[in-house]
């Protein structure tokens, strides 16, 4: 991994526009959200939230699409390590990995992406990114549809290498094994409920580890 100094950087709040990239910071507000699981209420968490700002940036034309992003700093990095969520993941879920790395001297940024509907969009979308946040080379950490993505995005630039190297947590190569095309169209018109049980039944039901308690639930008030 590339040699990080230590630095620390503190980011104002701004809107900012250049030409289709918008950029909004957001810092959390008093009591604007209501946490019900042990980590979202733990001390850890919210120094989390209330050093790192939440980023939205808006690179695609139409100015409809946000990634979500949340950056340790410091900018003068230009080769930081970025996680990718899973499919019912959100940004923050990294915020353990983004504080100890970030302690270090290390800048970490974790990326939450808006709707797209191919492979392609998605990975033209995080090459805008990449461009906003001028960032050449990358490390890339990916879980499950995450480490799905950053293989493909990978793949996709093969000509002119932008990863320096990939982290790869409970991911796929192959998405065939996913035969939902027939019932995709149904899961739009599903109460919200019936889909956040379709999510927990695949979590396990026998005797786990507290901690993994602990991230399931953290994980399940986020779909």
């Amino acid at each position: 991994m590339c040699s990080l100094p230590r630095q620390v950087y503190d980011e104002a709040t701004s809107s900012t526009s250049y030409d289709n990239v918008v950029e909004h910071t957001e810092l959390p507000r008093q009591g604007s959200m209501s946490y019900s699981s042990e980590l979202s209420r733990s001390q850890e968490y919210l120094s989390f939230r209330s050093s790192v700002p939440l980023r939205k940036i808006v690179v695609d034309a139409d100015g409809a699409k946000g990634w979500k992003v949340y950056d340790s700093n410091p900018k003068t990095i230009k080769c930081p390590l970025i996680c990718l969520p899973p499919v019912c993941g959100t940004a923050d879920i990294f915020f353990r990995q983004i504080l100890g790395l970030a302690a270090k001297g290390y800048r970490v940024i974790s990326a939450e992406p808006p709707v797209y509907w191919s492979i392609k969009e998605w990975c033209d979308g995080f090459r805008k990114l990449l461009d906003y946040l001028e960032l050449d080379k990358v490390h890339l950490f990916g879980a499950s549809l995450g480490g799905f993505l950053a293989q493909k995005f990978t793949e996709i630039n093969a000509h002119c290498p932008r990863v320096v190297s990939l982290v790869l947590c409970n991911t796929f190569t192959d998405t065939s094994v996913f035969s939902y095309n027939d019932s995709a169209a149904v899961f739009w018109i599903l109460p919200s409920m019936v889909l956040k049980k379709m999510v927990m039944g695949n979590f396990a039901t026998e005797k786990v580890d507290g901690e993994m308690i602990e991230a399931i639930d953290f994980m399940v008030e986020r779909v």
